[in-house]
């Protein structure tokens, strides 16, 4: 009965994945104070200087203390200039160089190391129901937005926190005149936060935080793409959170999906005291090789317009609600709105620098940080996410200190995080390490989520059984649930004839106790000169085939038109062609072959070109002629040396431009292409096939801008005796497929076609 009121949350959905003190801050000795003059303001910060109600277009300089200038800058239209990288000084002084009696000193520049205050400057600060401001370590001015499940004092209540540059922080609203006469039962209805998982915690009984990074929303500052301050911020911000009177345990968790998911990654690794646990769904692994540049390839599909899009809300009055909380009164969210001009394009300098480097990818690679988090992390995506993509699972073997992990894995699109099947996992850590208490599933919850999923998903999903049900012991619970496997396998999302065709409930699953999945056996299909796969290599010398480069494949989407979400999208997966792509084929399997984890194409290539964009494709063609997608992978071959720890099915590069080298148009060049982790059930009677070919027509929302080579362009592939390409993959022995073929059309995420040979 809820479903037509709850399309104002599908909408929500489908947009947020896709997406106090005044600047002056506190007089806390930890921060750095405000320095006034007659023509502008300042606030010295970590590495940093602010500077706003200047004049516009007005030179500044700062001097140290022996009067030497040691950095400069030009406020910008709102009289507001950011001096980033900055080293740490004591008494600078801020002027406008033509008028250097307008100053203001001492200006203090910090270090971001040691920089944490103490823990009286995280109780001084007192934070409640609505729209209050947290104040962090440099004095800027953070908005949030904070639902409590009942009173003050009725509390302490189990807590989470989604920190983002979306509109986590946008006061709470009503979900929509249908569902108001039950706000009795349930208030966060109508003070519904603008972020999925808060509305899901708080109808669990969870207290949630929702906090806009600096640079977005009502909060001070300027953004810049997970830069050293937003890390600190989150620190800061788990530590005034778990202060407050109202925190169970006075320990928080986060929460969130996407960009939301992704920052608890960041700011775990910085290990505030009082995070009780991360729930990162939907994430990358790696922001410059996962996403931005997939195999050395920019991608200029989602990755650039969501850059584009966080960007265009980094500005003043960048989101529509900033006016009108303004209007009601809102001082000091006014007042930040001054900083933001000063956004940095991070991504400019990263596409004009398109590799990797300790400087500009290093800081911003999750795979290469987060064995620093040291709490309980719960962690899900989907194979086929269309936004940041399936890289995911490189993550899985990095938490080397999280003293608990539990990963999901599935076929499925981006928002598929939120469905039934993950949300009561998810759920039931939070209970565990958060509230601490036995999982349960509130009847509010039960009542409201197959509404809610018909809502978002077109169907009523059944939620799973709480299986610690019978449970009344925390400890016991805990116990039991820490003897259980770490990784979770759901194959087939979109199959169970239970609910409606592609809704994203999985036909069956497995578990497995770490990652890679330690019984994989790697197993390796050599390309022979007639299209086939087989076990070992080609007898002969001298077999070849040859592809053309495609220079319009590069934008080609594998949809026809409108978005993945629906059950049944418009999918348009273009067929390869002959001439530009080449492709292999195993016989029919004599038994059903489940293969998870990990992959790589390996093949011995040469070009007319000295450089070759090169798109692998994995599919399973069926018994009935249908053909299924399962998984791609992507590699510039200027971009082919490899990390030391590269392993036979993980061929991990290290994209740094002193690595590159062109190839030789004279002699052949082995190489190897990573296919993104999956996991698929290839049926008895179904082929294994692979296709190479150009970039492009194998994602929904991702492009790829291609090498300008002549249309003509002619990579060669060998395989023969003496130069043998193959593609090897994680095969698990044993595992029990107990669902007939589903119907090609139904698997969530993943494109199905007619199968025609080349």
């Amino acid at each position: 009965m809820f479903t037509a009121a709850l399309r104002p949350l599908a909408l929500l959905l489908l947009i947020a994945c896709g997406g106090g003190a005044g600047p002056g801050g506190s007089t806390d000795t930890n921060i750095p104070q405000t320095g006034v003059s007659s023509a502008f303001r300042v606030r010295g910060s970590l590495e940093q200087i602010h500077i706003w109600s200047a004049p516009e277009a007005a030179s500044m300089e700062v001097l140290d203390a022996m009067g030497v200038v040691v950095a400069t800058g030009t406020t910008d239209a709102l009289g507001s200039l950011v001096l980033r990288a900055l080293d740490p000084a004591d008494a600078l002084t801020v002027r406008i160089a033509t008028d250097p009696g307008e100053a203001t000193f001492p200006v203090v520049v910090r270090a971001v190391a040691d920089s944490t205050p103490d823990q009286a400057f995280y109780d001084a600060q007192e934070l409640g129901p609505g729209h209050p401001y947290i104040t962090t370590r440099d004095g800027t001015t953070l908005a949030t937005y904070i639902y409590l499940p009942g009173p003050i004092e009725e509390g302490p209540y189990p807590t989470i926190v989604n920190y983002s540059g979306y509109s986590p922080s946008q006061p709470g609203a009503s979900l929509g005149p249908d569902v108001e006469p039950f706000c009795g039962l349930f208030p966060i209805l109508c003070d519904a936060p603008s972020f999925p998982t808060g509305i899901f915690g708080g109808l669990m009984g969870y207290a949630v935080v929702g906090v806009n990074m600096r640079g977005t929303g009502c909060s001070g500052g300027a953004y810049d793409y997970f830069e050293d301050l937003q890390v600190t911020d989150g620190y800061d911000i788990i530590e005034a959170v778990a202060a407050q009177d109202w925190v169970a345990g006075n320990k928080v968790g986060m929460a969130g999906l996407s960009y939301p998911g992704i920052s608890q990654l960041f700011v775990a690794s910085s290990q505030p005291p009082s995070l009780a646990a991360i729930t990162p769904l939907s994430v990358l692994a790696d922001t410059t090789s996962s996403t931005l540049l997939p195999g050395g390839i920019c991608n200029e599909g989602f990755a650039l317009s969501w850059y584009d899009a966080v960007l265009s809300r980094a500005v003043p009055f960048g989101h529509d609600y900033i006016t009108e909380v303004v209007e009601n009164g809102d001082v000091v969210c006014a007042e930040n709105q001054l900083l933001h001009s000063q956004a940095l394009d991070r991504l400019t300098l990263v596409q004009e620098d398109p590799f990797y480097s300790d400087d500009l990818s290093l800081p911003v690679d999750p795979s290469a940080f987060v064995h620093k988090i040291d709490v309980p992390v719960y962690l899900s995506g989907q194979w086929q996410d269309e936004q940041t993509g399936p890289h995911f699972p490189a993550l899985f073997d990095k938490f080397d200190n999280a003293p608990v992990v539990r990963f999901t894995a599935t076929n499925g699109i981006h928002l598929d995080g939120l469905s039934a099947q993950n949300l009561v996992e998810w759920k039931l850590f939070l209970d565990l390490y958060v509230a601490e208490q036995v999982p349960t599933i509130p009847a509010g919850f039960e009542s409201l989520a197959p509404a809610f999923m018909a809502a978002v998903f077109g169907d009523e999903l059944p939620l799973p059984p709480n299986r610690f049900a019978d449970h009344t012991d925390y400890a016991q619970a805990r116990a039991d649930y820490e003897a259980e496997d770490e990784v979770r396998i759901i194959f087939e999302s979109g199959t169970d004839p239970s609910v409606a065709s592609g809704a994203p409930v999985g036909g069956f699953e497995t578990h497995l106790p770490s990652w890679p999945p330690p019984d994989a056996v790697a197993t390796r299909w050599y390309l022979h000169p007639d299209g086939s796969l087989l076990p070992n290599p080609a007898p002969a010398e001298g077999g070849e085939s040859s592809w053309a480069h495609d220079p319009s494949a590069g934008l080609v989407s594998t949809l026809a038109s409108g978005e993945v979400d629906p059950l049944q999208p418009d999918w348009d997966w273009p067929q390869p062609q002959t001439g530009t792509a080449i492709s292999f084929l195993t016989p029919p399997l004599t038994e059903d072959m489940v293969i998870v984890g990990h992959g790589s194409v390996d093949l011995w290539i040469r070009s007319d070109a000295t450089d070759a964009d090169i798109e692998v494709g994995v599919s399973e063609v069926r018994p009935d002629g249908q053909e299924s997608l399962v998984q791609h992978g992507w590699l510039r071959a200027s971009h082919r040396a490899l990390r030391d720890d590269a392993t036979e099915l993980r061929p991990v590069k290290t994209h740094r431009e002193e690595d590159t080298a062109p190839l030789d148009p004279d002699d052949w060049t082995p190489l190897r292409v990573e296919v993104m982790p999956f996991g698929h059930a290839f049926r008895a009677g179904s082929q294994l096939r692979l296709t190479i070919d150009t970039p492009g027509g194998s994602m929904a929302r991702w492009g790829f801008t291609l090498l300008d080579l002549p249309q003509d362009t002619t990579h060669r592939l060998a395989h023969d005796a003496n130069l043998p390409s193959s593609i090897v993959l994680s095969v698990l022995p044993d595992v029990d497929v107990p669902t007939p073929l589903p119907p090609c059309e139904a698997l969530r995420g993943q494109p199905c076609r007619t199968y025609i040979p080349l």
